[in-house]
Protein backbone atom coordinates (compact mmCIF):
# COMPACT_ATOMS: atom_id res chain seq x y z
CA UNK A 1 0.00 0.00 0.00
CA UNK A 2 1.49 3.25 -1.02
CA UNK A 3 0.81 5.97 1.60
CA UNK A 4 1.65 8.77 -0.29
CA UNK A 5 0.39 8.12 -4.38
CA UNK A 6 1.47 11.81 -5.63
CA UNK A 7 5.54 10.74 -4.49
CA UNK A 8 4.85 7.33 -6.11
CA UNK A 9 3.62 9.25 -9.24
CA UNK A 10 6.88 11.38 -9.40
CA UNK A 11 8.97 8.49 -8.46
CA UNK A 12 7.91 6.55 -11.42
CA UNK A 13 8.72 9.40 -13.62
CA UNK A 14 11.86 9.81 -11.95
CA UNK A 15 12.97 5.92 -11.84
CA UNK A 16 11.91 5.70 -15.41
CA UNK A 17 13.78 8.25 -16.71
CA UNK A 18 16.81 7.46 -14.82
CA UNK A 19 16.55 3.55 -16.54
CA UNK A 20 16.03 5.43 -20.22
CA UNK A 21 12.60 3.96 -20.39
CA UNK A 22 10.45 5.56 -23.02
CA UNK A 23 7.37 4.91 -21.11
CA UNK A 24 6.23 4.53 -17.61
CA UNK A 25 2.58 2.96 -16.47
CA UNK A 26 1.19 4.49 -13.01
CA UNK A 27 -2.35 3.63 -11.44
CA UNK A 28 -4.65 6.48 -11.86
CA UNK A 29 -6.80 8.91 -9.92
CA UNK A 30 -8.23 11.79 -10.82
CA UNK A 31 -5.30 14.34 -9.32
CA UNK A 32 -2.53 12.22 -11.05
CA UNK A 33 -4.43 12.68 -14.39
CA UNK A 34 -4.42 16.29 -13.53
CA UNK A 35 -0.81 16.53 -13.10
CA UNK A 36 -0.23 14.08 -16.16
CA UNK A 37 -2.14 16.86 -18.31
CA UNK A 38 -0.33 19.58 -16.58
CA UNK A 39 2.89 18.01 -17.09
CA UNK A 40 1.92 17.52 -21.49
CA UNK A 41 0.56 20.88 -21.67
CA UNK A 42 3.81 22.47 -20.19
CA UNK A 43 5.72 20.37 -22.68
CA UNK A 44 7.67 18.11 -20.04
CA UNK A 45 6.22 14.70 -21.18
CA UNK A 46 5.45 13.57 -25.18
CA UNK A 47 2.49 11.52 -24.59
CA UNK A 48 -0.10 10.19 -22.50
CA UNK A 49 -2.55 7.78 -22.49
CA UNK A 50 -5.86 6.88 -19.88
CA UNK A 51 -6.16 3.60 -19.55
CA UNK A 52 -9.80 3.36 -17.71
CA UNK A 53 -9.69 -0.70 -18.05
CA UNK A 54 -6.76 -1.87 -17.18
CA UNK A 55 -7.17 -2.63 -13.16
CA UNK A 56 -9.36 -1.13 -10.19
CA UNK A 57 -8.84 2.31 -10.84
CA UNK A 58 -6.86 2.35 -14.55
CA UNK A 59 -3.89 3.23 -15.17
CA UNK A 60 -2.20 6.36 -16.52
CA UNK A 61 0.35 5.09 -19.58
CA UNK A 62 3.48 8.28 -19.97
CA UNK A 63 5.56 8.91 -22.53
CA UNK A 64 8.81 10.29 -21.28
CA UNK A 65 10.24 13.09 -23.46
CA UNK A 66 14.42 13.37 -24.00
CA UNK A 67 16.44 16.21 -25.90
CA UNK A 68 17.36 14.63 -29.59
CA UNK A 69 20.68 15.79 -29.63
CA UNK A 70 22.00 15.43 -25.84
CA UNK A 71 19.21 12.30 -25.42
CA UNK A 72 18.48 13.93 -21.46
CA UNK A 73 15.03 13.54 -20.29
CA UNK A 74 13.99 16.97 -20.28
CA UNK A 75 12.56 17.26 -16.86
CA UNK A 76 15.46 17.85 -14.85
CA UNK A 77 14.03 18.37 -11.88
CA UNK A 78 10.66 17.00 -10.15
CA UNK A 79 10.38 17.21 -6.35
CA UNK A 80 7.22 17.06 -3.73
CA UNK A 81 6.56 20.02 -1.91
CA UNK A 82 3.40 19.10 0.54
CA UNK A 83 3.54 15.59 2.20
CA UNK A 84 1.42 14.13 4.18
CA UNK A 85 2.95 14.60 7.68
CA UNK A 86 3.07 18.26 6.66
CA UNK A 87 1.06 19.95 4.25
CA UNK A 88 2.34 23.22 2.46
CA UNK A 89 -0.98 26.32 1.68
CA UNK A 90 -0.14 29.31 0.41
CA UNK A 91 -2.22 32.38 -0.69
CA UNK A 92 -1.72 33.37 -3.91
CA UNK A 93 0.64 35.99 -3.71
CA UNK A 94 3.01 33.84 -1.92
CA UNK A 95 3.12 30.94 -4.12
CA UNK A 96 6.89 30.58 -5.00
CA UNK A 97 8.35 30.81 -8.76
CA UNK A 98 10.45 27.79 -9.53
CA UNK A 99 14.23 28.21 -10.90
CA UNK A 100 13.74 31.65 -11.81
CA UNK A 101 10.27 31.47 -13.20
CA UNK A 102 11.57 29.02 -15.98
CA UNK A 103 9.82 26.22 -14.10
CA UNK A 104 6.01 25.17 -12.72
CA UNK A 105 4.99 24.33 -9.33
CA UNK A 106 1.51 22.46 -9.53
CA UNK A 107 -0.81 23.97 -6.85
CA UNK A 108 -4.24 22.10 -5.95
CA UNK A 109 -7.13 25.22 -5.32
CA UNK A 110 -10.58 25.24 -4.76
CA UNK A 111 -10.64 25.50 -8.44
CA UNK A 112 -9.02 22.71 -9.46
CA UNK A 113 -5.32 21.88 -9.86
CA UNK A 114 -3.44 24.43 -12.23
CA UNK A 115 0.08 25.56 -12.69
CA UNK A 116 1.58 28.26 -10.67
CA UNK A 117 1.53 31.17 -13.46
CA UNK A 118 -2.32 30.20 -13.34
CA UNK A 119 -3.10 30.24 -9.93
CA UNK A 120 -1.84 33.43 -9.82
CA UNK A 121 -3.26 34.88 -12.00
CA UNK A 122 -6.86 33.87 -11.07
CA UNK A 123 -6.14 34.98 -7.59
CA UNK A 124 -5.84 31.40 -5.76
CA UNK A 125 -3.61 29.43 -3.44
CA UNK A 126 -3.88 26.64 -2.57
CA UNK A 127 -2.10 23.10 -1.81
CA UNK A 128 1.77 23.14 -2.78
CA UNK A 129 1.75 19.85 -4.54
CA UNK A 130 5.13 19.38 -6.24
CA UNK A 131 7.60 21.26 -8.87
CA UNK A 132 8.81 20.79 -12.12
CA UNK A 133 11.72 21.88 -14.18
Amino acid sequence: MVTDPISDFLTRIRNAQKAGHTTVMIPASNIKKAITEILYDQGYILKYKFDDKAGKQGEIHIAIKYDRQTKQPVIKELGRISKPGLRQYVRSNEIPKVANGLGIAIVSTSSGVMTDKKARSLNVGGELLCYVY
